[in-house]
């Protein structure tokens, strides 16, 4: 039998209190950084997952980085420059909406795009083959091995939209005047290219999930599944690490606890 959306958000409830109390541990204990990526097609729910999964998260313990067109500072380092900055601390959670992933997506679907980077060795079209993929898969590999091995869990959420909850959901935008905003003549363009999309994403997901940074794909037409997927499978990896855990007082702070109470009851 399945659940009724209200079972599903009260479970999702459940989840995300769960998650704040060891993201609270995570902080006290402070040697691992959690990068949570989420990817998919426009309309795919981004913002709302987020919004809703890290809603009972202390607001010190988690930064959301949403990244857009590369600015021109950006454009003057290399594609995972703004990336690695962005990176959480110890302790704490990163969100990014959008992710280093665009680099392997939305410039393979557009190789032009490239060419707006001035990389040495790219003077056309023509140059940006399977090789040149080929190096940007390995140094994004490389840049989630290196970062994993030196203390940060990654989690990578694929939000699977289907072609006609995606056409659903433009048009819910076109509909509702609040929603209109959200809108852009430019989503329909993209759209048309939805099977070149895919065929990128696949490609991306087989080359790119490992042991130490793997993919999860997320069915993503009802929302408030989708969430809750994504809630319990940070928890329950998470749940996995045993050394995640408050420190231990010091014997000598421990022994005089007593001491340091009546201290403050008798100013």
């Amino acid at each position: 039998m399945s659940e009724t959306k209200d079972e599903i958000e009260d479970e999702l409830r459940k989840e995300r209190r769960k998650l704040g109390k060891l993201q609270d541990t995570l902080y006290a204990h402070g040697k691992y950084a959690v990068l949570v990526c989420i990817q998919g097609m426009d309309t795919a729910g981004k913002d709302s997952l987020i919004r809703e999964v890290f809603k009972d998260f202390n607001a010190r313990g988690v930064v959301v980085h949403s990244f857009k067109v590369p600015t021109d500072l950006e454009r003057k380092h290399d594609y995972l420059w703004r990336h690695y900055i962005a990176l959480p601390a110890r302790g704490k959670f990163g969100v990014f909406n959008r992710t280093h992933y665009e680099n392997v997506l939305v410039t393979r679907v557009h190789p032009e795009y490239i060419l707006g980077e001035l990389l040495p060795n790219v003077n056309s079209i023509d140059d940006v083959n399977e090789e040149f993929w080929d190096k940007r898969f390995d140094q994004i590999n490389a840049f989630e091995k290196t970062i994993a091995e030196n203390g940060t869990i990654i989690f990578k959420f694929f939000l699977h939209l289907s072609k006609d909850e995606q056409k659903y959901r433009l048009i819910r935008r076109l509909d509702k005047k609040e929603k209109n905003w959200k809108f852009s003549p430019g989503d329909l363009k993209e759209r048309k290219l939805w099977d070149k999309y895919q065929e990128c994403y696949e490609e991306a997901i087989n080359r790119s999930s490992k042991s130490h940074a793997p993919w999860y794909i997320i069915p993503a037409d009802d929302k408030p599944t989708a969430r809750l997927i994504v809630a319990k499978t940070m928890l329950n990896e998470l749940s996995k690490y045993e050394d995640i855990r408050e420190p231990e007082l010091d014997d000598e702070v421990k022994a005089n606890i007593q001491l340091y109470k009546e201290q403050l009851q008798n100013e």
